[in-house]
């Protein structure tokens, strides 16, 4: 007897969306990158116009790397994988339609408001509160198309992956709505709620879980997913996973007082956060090593599959950038690193080695599937990439580690009377090198992602020569 059941497909015409736009506003935001990065070297690069100087376009590219380009991958991923894993549809069409076209209206009203000095000149939370108000309707659209999916899915059992990108939707919305509470002055302009101490604690907790959910659980979802799947075999321990998960989700949330270490924050609450801080290294490795070992018996692939190479050296510079991070949190060692290019270096290692090479490497993997292609145009390509991100990333990172540690100990060198050593803009003359090489690190990033364009648009070529493709049906339920 034919089954009475149509054959449902997958909603993959948002997903296609999302990941073009995660090029797009990839090349964006490292294009701001590279100009403000060229702004430190040489001061009156762009002839000092006030909507293109360092202090308006540094937000812009903040916001274009972690919201715009980070943000349109977890879109893309999430809405993938919970998809597959849960053998049913995306909940309602037109709300995941709306998801996308609200979540561009927010980055390009972003690119309109940033550089004309409408902010709320709070780190990750510069958007004033119209905008706000967008970013809410988009979260809250999200949050119902992806735990809509969830609870139509045709298997009992929700993957690992969905647990993070889950997590990471619901403390995002709670994040946003309370480091929002600010009292409207006009269309551009608001005041917080909060002050003093208080304001500061609060957008830290906001900020720092911006960095520990949107750029870490959101992306570890997409490791979970992405990283078994290239690799072909389960993740290596299952019952890790979960212990990783709770651990992290744990943890992670007490660990932002460490931003404010030497500030009029209570003494209590700054050990407060460098402890929790030294407890996260725990579930950040476990999760690191989790996908790593996915790859036992299987590490010759990385010869031959440049995808598997991001993936993996991406788990790398997690590890790395989550054993620095509890290290800077040491009060004797903030007490150095705070405030110099050290603090740069770290987060460029988590954003530029973590964030961006798992998010190209999950990409390389997605595109073909949704171009129709049977595979990405050039693997050469994506070596090519790969090698140039990496060397991109250690230039980068290595530049800045060196220049803040060097920063940290011209500023605390005393003269045997007691005076400073160096003066400030000695520290500044000193850097510059390596503000140079960090420079020659953005461009080879950046050439990576236009790299990437190209292969892309040659994927796509392929799937214009390609007949139409059969849509792929959601396996019916048992």
């Amino acid at each position: 007897m034919a089954t009475a059941m149509a054959a449902e497909t997958y909603n993959d015409k948002v997903v296609r969306q999302f990941a073009i736009a995660t090029l797009v506003w990839g090349i964006v935001g490292m294009l701001v990158g590279v100009v403000i990065a060229t702004q430190l070297y040489w001061p009156d690069f762009l002839g000092g116009i006030s909507w293109l100087s360092y202090g308006r376009l540094r937000p812009l590219h903040t916001n274009a790397v972690i919201f715009a380009f980070g943000g349109s991958a977890l879109f893309a991923t999430s809405y993938w994988c919970v998809q597959r894993t849960s053998h049913a549809r995306l909940f309602c069409d037109k709300l995941a339609a709306f998801t996308f076209w609200g979540w561009q209206a927010v980055i390009v009203a972003a690119v309109i408001t940033l550089p004309l000095g409408i902010t709320q000149s709070k780190e990750y939370a510069e958007l004033e509160w119209p905008i706000d108000l967008l970013i809410l309707a988009v979260w809250v659209s999200y949050a119902v198309v992806f735990f809509g999916t969830i609870v139509k899915r045709k298997i009992k059992h929700i993957y690992v992956a969905n647990w993070f990108f889950g997590a990471y939707i619901i403390t995002i919305a709670v994040l946003h709505i309370f480091n929002n509470i600010w009292i409207p002055a006009g269309l551009g302009k608001s005041y917080p709620v909060y002050s003093g101490a208080v304001d500061a604690m609060v957008q830290w907790w906001y900020g720092h879980n911006a960095v520990g959910f949107f750029l870490t659980a959101g992306f570890l979802g997409m490791m979970y997913y992405y990283v078994p799947k290239q690799v072909g075999r389960p993740i290596y321990s299952y019952r890790l996973s979960i212990v990783h998960f709770w651990a992290l989700i744990a943890v992670y949330m007490w660990a932002g007082p460490h931003h404010l270490q030497y500030t009029a924050l209570p003494d209590w609450v700054q050990s407060l956060g460098m402890v929790f801080s030294l407890i996260l290294l725990a579930p950040s490795w476990g999760g690191a090593i989790n996908g790593i070992m996915t790859l036992s018996g299987a590490w010759h692939r990385l010869r031959t599959d440049p995808i598997l190479k991001f993936l993996i050296v991406s788990l790398s510079f997690y590890m790395m950038a989550t054993f620095e991070g509890p290290m800077m949190s040491i009060k004797t060692v903030n007490a150095l690193s705070h405030y110099t290019d050290w603090t740069i270096g770290h987060v460029h290692a988590g954003a530029l080695g973590w964030v961006a090479m798992i998010t190209i490497g999950a990409m390389y993997a997605m595109y073909p599937q949704v171009l129709g292609a049977p595979q990405m145009y050039s693997i050469k390509a994506i070596d090519l990439h790969f090698w140039l991100h990496t060397i991109g990333v250690l230039l980068y990172a290595a530049a800045l580690w060196i220049a803040g540690v060097m920063q940290g100990l011209m500023w605390r060198a005393t003269n045997d009377d007691g005076t400073l050593t160096y003066t400030f803009v000695e520290s500044v003359a000193a850097s510059y090198p390596y503000y140079m090489i960090r420079l020659i690190g953005g461009l080879f990033a950046l050439a990576g992602m236009f790299i990437m364009a190209w292969n892309v648009w040659k994927t796509w070529a392929i799937n214009r020569s390609l007949p139409a493709p059969t849509p792929v049906p959601a396996p019916a339920s048992a």
